[in-house]
């Protein structure tokens, strides 16, 4: 058997049972897919039956209002993904008449879609022949046949497009993607992949070499940037002021309290001179706070500590709203700060 009906024939006998590959709906197919994205599927899950539930078709998420968006997406990260999901959404609305396209060259013109997701939903709604390369795919084919050029390179890319693109099963090209993917998910893994029970042990170039460790290569990751958030906690236990933040951020249009941004950790003798709490008023004073908590985004590291402050301030900055500590639920929180109120006030 060659490459592509060995990787089928083991995919026929060891698939999991998901609910988006029991379907040609392009929709769904683009749910799961959006979802998945640098989440595992055991994380995604939940949040995928939750979305379909709720928005059960393109024309009801497309009607659907960013809050509840972000909301319901609260503690998956990447809130962007949520956000071009809107806007793709209202665009298949208003230019597909609510009916979600299936060919490549119209799904990668829309938000949010790259090649990846584009050739996965027109293969699996449409079987184009279409090769899918993800991070699964990309290590499968750097191990079998022994590319050391960076999967995450320029030159990479292409490269493992080609293949992919080569090695694809033209008849059955929906099914191959599936197989490929599923077998670097489940055999072919990052760290210690299954190679004993391998079906392609004896042609990897990987595995006779001794070199799975060090396939894939990848570029190295871009310096992280370090950010000191110091949030004020100001609630009388039944109202508390928040924040929505800006469209140019990390968590944009999500809510969050009151933010005083520095460039160092500073300890809170030297916070509370700073003119954005000095000019909260005279009778400001701080209750108590938290230790620091690190929370670790793509190319970002945030410090976070919480200030709980005695009074409410006599000075508002321009975005802050008292809130019902009730409605706290119905608000897009980042999900440290989801955690953090969960906890203060005993959800």
């Amino acid at each position: 058997m060659n490459f592509s009906e060995q990787i089928i024939s083991w995919y026929n006998d060891n698939k999991r049972e998901l609910p988006w590959r029991n379907t040609t709906d392009a929709y769904i197919i683009w749910l799961s897919e959006i979802i998945l994205q640098q989440t595992r599927v055991e994380q995604g899950l939940p949040y995928f039956y939750r979305f379909l539930e709720r928005f059960p078709d393109i024309s009801s998420f497309a009607n659907a209002r960013e809050d509840e968006i972000l909301n319901l997406w609260q503690g998956l990260g990447y809130y962007s993904r949520g956000r071009n999901m809107l806007k793709t959404a209202q665009l298949i609305q208003d230019q597909y008449n609510g009916v979600f396209p299936v060919k490549y060259d119209d799904l990668i013109k829309l938000k949010g879609i790259g090649e990846y997701t584009a050739a996965a939903i027109s293969s699996f709604a449409a079987n184009e022949t279409r090769a899918v390369v993800d991070g699964n795919v990309s290590r499968v084919l750097a191990r079998y046949l022994g590319i050391d050029e960076p999967i995450n390179s320029t030159k990479g890319k292409k490269i493992f497009q080609n293949i992919a693109d080569e090695l694809l099963d033209l008849n059955d090209p929906a099914t191959h993607n599936q197989a490929i993917m599923e077998f670097g998910a489940i055999i072919c893994k990052p760290k210690n992949p299954a190679c004993g029970t391998c079906v392609l042990r004896l042609d990897c170039v990987a595995f006779k070499t001794n070199a799975i460790k060090y396939l894939p290569v990848k570029l190295k990751k871009v310096k992280i940037r370090e950010r000191f958030f110091n949030y004020l906690l100001i609630t009388d236990g039944e109202k508390i002021l928040m924040n929505k933040r800006g469209e140019n951020d990390i968590w944009a249009n999500m809510y969050e309290m009151p933010l005083v941004e520095t460039n160092t950790l500073l300890e809170i003798d030297e916070l509370v001179k700073l003119p954005q709490l000095q000019q909260l008023g005279d009778k400001m004073a701080i209750k108590g706070h938290t230790t620091i908590i690190k929370h670790v985004l793509t190319h970002q590291h945030l410090y976070i500590r919480f200030i709980e402050l005695r009074d409410f301030p006599e000075n508002l900055q321009k975005g802050w709203f008292y809130t019902d500590v009730n409605n706290l639920d119905k608000l897009a929180l980042p999900r440290s700060i989801f955690i953090f109120i969960k906890k203060f006030f005993n959800f």
